[in-house]
C-alpha cells in the first residue's frame, strides 16, 4: 500500500485542567506534541478533522502537523485516551520524529484472500497477532502489512512471523516462530455438545433478573471516575 500524505493543523494551547472540559465541548481535543530533544507542547485540535485523519493514519502513518502558522513537522500519533462512556477521544499525544533515526512502532496486519483449510475442510481461522513490532526510518513506515491466507490450506497449518515478508526498510523485531495465523480443526459434536452443556452458558430467569437490576442500579449511581474521566491528569 503506498504512503499516505496526511496533514493536520493544530492550534497552540494555553489552557489546562478544569477549563478542558470546556474545549472538549466546543470539539476540541487536547493535545501534546512530544520528541527527541524538543521542549513538550500543548495543543488544540479540531475533533472531526482528528478523527478523519486517525481513521487513516492509525499509529504507524506519518503526519505532517502544523502549529498556528509554523512550519510543518513529521509526526506519528504516539497515543491517545477514550471517554470510558462515550468512547470519544479525550487527549492525544504526538511523537515528533527525525528522518535520520530509526524508530521503534507497530504496523497492523491485513489479511487478504482465503484459507483452503476454512473453505474446503471447515477449518476454524484462528488470528494470534493483529499487529508487528518493527524498526525502521520514519520515511520506510507503511500504514499495513498485508498476509495472504492462500498457504493455509491443510488444517492445523501455520503462518508464522518468519513467513512474512517485511517491506524494503523495515526490520520485523518479533521472533520468528510466533505464529500470526493459523488453522484449528472443526470441533466435534460432542465439543460443541460440552460446550452447550456448560452451567454458565444459561442462566436461570431468576439469576438473569438478578443481573439486570445490579447493571440498572449502577447506571444510576455513576462512579467518582466516571465523573472524572473527562477529565487531564
Amino acid at each position: 500500500m503506498p504512503n499516505l500524505n496526511l496533514s493536520l493543523k493544530t492550534a497552540s494551547r494555553q489552557e489546562t485542567g478544569k477549563k478542558l472540559k470546556l474545549l472538549r465541548e466546543q470539539g476540541k481535543i487536547p493535545a501534546v506534541l512530544y520528541g527527541h530533544k524538543i521542549k513538550p507542547v500543548s495543543l488544540l485540535v479540531d475533533y472531526s478533522v482528528f478523527e478523519k485523519i486517525f481513521k487513516a493514519a492509525g499509529e504507524s502513518t506519518l503526519v505532517d502537523l502544523s502549529i498556528d502558522d509554523q512550519k510543518p513537522v513529521k509526526v506519528l500519533i504516539q497515543d491517545y485516551q477514550l471517554d470510558p462512556v462515550s468512547n470519544q477521544f479525550i487527549h492525544v499525544d504526538f511523537h515528533q520524529v527525525r528522518m535520520d533515526e530509526k524508530l521503534h512502532t507497530e504496523i497492523s496486519l491485513k489479511f487478504v484472500g482465503e484459507a483452503p483449510a476454512v473453505k474446503d475442510y471447515s477449518g476454524i481461522l484462528v488470528t494470534n497477532l493483529h499487529h508487528l513490532a518493527v524498526e525502521c526510518l520514519p520515511q520506510d513506515l507503511v500504514h499495513e502489512i498485508e498476509v495472504d491466507l492462500s498457504p493455509l490450506k491443510t488444517l492445523d497449518s501455520v503462518i508464522k512471523v518468519s513467513d512474512i515478508k517485511a517491506p524494503p526498510g523495515i526490520t520485523i523485531l518479533n521472533a520468528g516462530k510466533d505464529a500470526v495465523v493459523l488453522v484449528q480443526p472443526p470441533r466435534t459434536e460432542k465439543e460443541l455438545e460440552d460446550l452447550e452443556a456448560k452451567p454458565e452458558a444459561k442462566l436461570p430467569a431468576e439469576a438473569a433478573e438478578a443481573e439486570a437490576e445490579k447493571a440498572a442500579a449502577i447506571e444510576e449511581t455513576p462512579t467518582e471516575t466516571a465523573e472524572k474521566a473527562g477529565q487531564e491528569k
